[in-house]
């Protein structure tokens, strides 16, 4: 089962104590009606836990999907959990949302809105260039797909793919003279098959639980986050 992921940057210092203080406990309710029904959406934040440099937790959001039934559209409520992390580095706070990008983002301004009181404190990352290729360095042969931008004045976007892929000079060469902006690759620490993107998004293709999710961005991708 593939498990996407996107990391964030605090921009404002906050404690590990205000952190939990702030998430634990956090419930708001709405009231959403349609015709004759009427539903009451929960969104809240359960299932904290501490770690030594750390705070995990779900963050929990009801909404009303509509399913076709018999040629009638029946509203139903449903709730989507996802998992958060927020680990400290040597001079700052990240935190990775387990879920696909746009959805993501719209969880990290939710999380800025309830530790810091406004949007807008909860930010993207970026991986330099030369930080995302010294990654496929670590294991050049276990790279399977490179993406690259600004490759040549005609040429603004270019990708690469095949098991032999760095065995072609082609690699090398754009490497030199273009942004590599996304690779599949083999970690050969934990042996994941990840696509990584400079904008702080990992995937892990391979079945993972979300704390060995974690475990694998802290240790192998929160190193090359500028």
């Amino acid at each position: 089962m593939v498990m996407p992921g996107k990391i964030f940057k605090l921009t404002r210092p906050v404690g590990f104590k205000t952190l939990i203080r702030t998430l634990k406990g956090y419930r708001m309710t709405e009231r959403f009606s349609i015709e004759d029904k009427e539903f009451e959406l929960v969104t809240e934040i359960t299932d904290l836990e501490e770690g030594e440099r750390s705070v995990s937790g779900i963050y929990a959001k009801d909404s009303v999907t509509f399913i076709y039934y018999h040629g009638k559209y029946i509203p139903t409520p449903k709730t989507t959990e996802t998992y958060f992390n927020f680990t400290a580095r040597k001079n700052d706070i990240l935190l990775v949302v387990l879920q696909e990008k746009w959805t993501a983002k719209r969880i990290a301004s939710e999380l800025s809105r309830i530790i810091f009181g406004a949007k807008g404190y909860i930010t993207e990352t970026e991986i330099a260039p030369e930080d995302l290729k010294a990654f496929h360095d670590q294991n050049p042969r276990g790279t399977k797909v490179s993406f690259f931008e600004r490759v040549a004045q005609n040429i603004d976007k270019l990708s690469l793919y095949g098991p032999d892929l760095i065995e072609a000079s082609l690699f090398e060469d754009y490497s030199s003279k273009a942004n590599l902006w996304y690779i599949v690759a083999t970690s050969r620490k934990y042996g994941h098959v990840v696509g990584i993107t400079r904008n702080g998004i990992v995937v892990i293709f391979n079945k993972v639980t979300p704390k060995e999710y974690i475990e694998f961005v802290v240790n192998e991708v929160f190193p090359i986050i500028t």
